[in-house]
């Protein structure tokens, strides 16, 4: 992909990589001659476990995230309409720039709305490390416990959403719940503990489906082979996804 040089500098600074890559110790050699304790940095080794941990980590949710992504676009064609007229819009049928990327608003709201529909995980936990009382409920949280958060549950909660959860409708992150309560949406968890990938794992749904619309119409198969459906295991992973595809 193409990049302007405002584009790699800015990236360069903000960046998983970058961050590593600036962790790594300038003399290796010296460094391996100190006790643990005073080492600081990162070895070449350690830099390469790092970068092999995350490239593996992100790899089942975010198959899983494309599977559900064509599942989507299979049953909702006005929305995979929508998105091919947004990348003609925006000149991407020759190559794709990290710039062209950063203009496709529409796909980045298809993307949540199928993290919000169908995640890929129905919750996660926390361990309570200070003692706390729930203001509403008047519920103790002692040091130690364990604290489920039920993500999936959170973003169909009609309470904190203006437009019907349980409708698959990616413009409402353009609209009407573009200014959702932070924490009724957590694809990848919040604060010092949320996913390290989430942008990798984004960027790559992004340009897969970018790349893959601008080549094929992904149509349904029907209800035999189609029928939605999941397997839930640590992952929610869906059951029966069936398409035909038609090459533009």
């Amino acid at each position: 992909m193409a990049q302007s040089p405002d584009s790699i500098a800015q990236r360069k600074k903000t960046s998983l990589i970058g961050s590593l890559v600036s962790a790594l110790q300038t003399d290796e050699k010296a460094k391996g001659k100190k006790k643990e304790e005073d080492k600081k940095g990162l070895s070449r080794k350690e830099l390469f476990d790092e970068m092999l941990m995350f490239m593996i980590a992100g790899y089942e949710t975010t198959s899983i995230a494309l599977a559900w992504s064509i599942y989507q676009l299979s049953k909702h064609p006005r929305v995979q309409q929508k998105i091919k007229a947004e990348l003609i819009q925006y000149r991407c049928s020759q190559y794709l720039s990290l710039d062209h990327l950063d203009s496709l608003i529409y796909l980045d709201c298809f993307i949540n709305e199928v993290l919000r529909y169908t995640p890929t995980i129905d919750g996660t936990s926390r361990t309570v490390i200070v003692e706390d009382c729930l203001p509403k409920s008047g519920t103790r949280l002692y040091k130690g416990n364990q604290v489920l958060i039920p993500t999936s549950a959170l973003a169909r909660d009609a309470r904190h959403w203006k437009i019907d959860p349980d409708l698959f409708y990616p413009e409402r992150f353009l609209n009407e719940d573009k200014n959702h309560h932070p924490y009724v949406f957590l694809p990848f968890g919040s604060g010092h503990r949320q996913c390290l990938g989430q942008n990798l794992a984004q960027l790559e749904l992004k340009v897969i489906l970018a790349r893959m619309l601008q080549q094929i119409t992904i149509d349904d198969g029907g209800p035999e082979v189609n029928g939605g459906g999941y397997i839930q295991a640590l992952t929610i992973m869906p059951k029966h996804v069936g398409v035909t595809v038609e090459f533009n």
